[in-house]
């Protein structure tokens, strides 16, 4: 039996490194090459000057740095010495930095929930408070926000730990159920629930003005010929802009939701249980799944690029090519 429990043990461990090691290189790879794409795409005039595509900018960057910071150590780890597992400010600053920049990314995407609510609505007071200005302000907010939140990393991570998920983790039972619940709540939870609940109310909203757009629209023709010709155009790639970018950030709040819900949950399930004692199989089998939930994490932070290009319809890909096309004219 203890010959067969070992044997079950060491399986679900070699699982578990395998994973780390092959499905991270994917990750990191896929990652870091779609979000250095976003950023160089949407740091163009053409979409920089839009609210919410500056929060996919900022959430870009952010993205880039959780997957950095992240996943280098994860993935090096399968083929020699992680050094945040052994050295304390290392541990410290690598913990500090994968959480900033995990929980200002989500934050960031809420906001452009927010946004797109924002010019959803029939007031134009609510419309006018989707501004640049006000986009720059809730960006240094969050950053703000998330540096406060996320100071105690620096008092809490430690490394060389035995009993715990990660060898650099939180040092006490207090300091891990304080930020286990601040990263499921403030970080996972809060932030999706409010991104589906400004989400749903922006798909009323529309579906609401539908019909007083499409009246408005008629009388827009009426005017001179010449005012028609010029506002014409621009005000209806202005809202195929805005069409588009709704349709890319309610398709990655469906997404995010799937890749980073199964961790708050795992997260919250071991603090409720931190106190129980377990056998050396469940702990085998709970670090698997431990490890599993937190790759899915990773893929939701490198996959904003590639729904932008399927589900930004011409607005990004037009912009992209265009991007690669100047690349390609100052090359050859």
């Amino acid at each position: 039996m203890f010959s067969s429990d070992a044997y079950t043990i060491a399986a679900w461990n070699n699982t578990s490194a395998a994973v780390n090691r092959y499905f991270s290189i994917f990750i990191f790879l896929f990652g870091t090459i779609g979000n250095i794409l976003n950023i160089l795409v949407l740091s163009r005039r053409q979409l920089r000057t839009n609210s919410c595509s500056l929060f996919f900018l900022v959430s870009s960057i952010a993205n880039l740095i959780a997957i950095l910071s992240g996943l280098t150590t994860r993935m090096l780890s399968g083929w020699t010495l992680d050094l945040t597992n052994t050295i304390n400010w290392l541990c410290k600053l690598r913990a500090f930095v994968l959480f900033l920049s995990r929980n200002i990314a989500s934050w960031l995407i809420m906001l452009a929930a927010i946004d797109r609510w924002l010019l959803s609505c029939r007031s134009a007071r609510r419309r006018e408070i989707s501004t640049l200005k006000n986009a720059y302000r809730g960006i240094n907010i969050t950053i703000i926000t998330s540096t406060i939140l996320y100071g105690p990393v620096f008092y809490c991570y430690e490394a060389n730990l035995i009993n715990a998920p990660l060898k650099c983790y939180g040092k006490t039972i207090p300091c891990r159920l304080l930020n286990d619940l601040s990263y499921s709540c403030l970080t996972i939870l809060i932030p999706m629930l409010l991104m589906l609940i400004f989400g749903l109310m922006t798909i009323r909203n529309i579906h609401q003005v539908k019909n007083r757009v499409h009246e408005s629209s008629i009388i827009e023709l009426k005017p001179a010929e010449n005012s028609s010709i010029v506002e014409q155009p621009t005000q209806a790639s202005k809202k195929k802009l805005d069409y588009r970018l709704f349709l890319m950030l309610f398709i990655q709040i469906i997404l995010l939701t799937l890749c980073t819900l199964p961790q708050a949950i795992q997260k919250l399930y071991s603090t409720l249980i931190s106190n129980q004692v377990e056998t050396p199989l469940r702990i085998a089998i709970e670090n698997f799944i431990f490890n599993l939930f937190l790759l899915m994490t990773y893929f939701a932070h490198g996959m904003p690029f590639y729904i932008y290009t399927l589900s930004g319809g011409t607005v990004f890909r037009n912009a992209l090519k265009q991007y690669v096309g100047k690349i390609y004219c100052k090359c050859f």
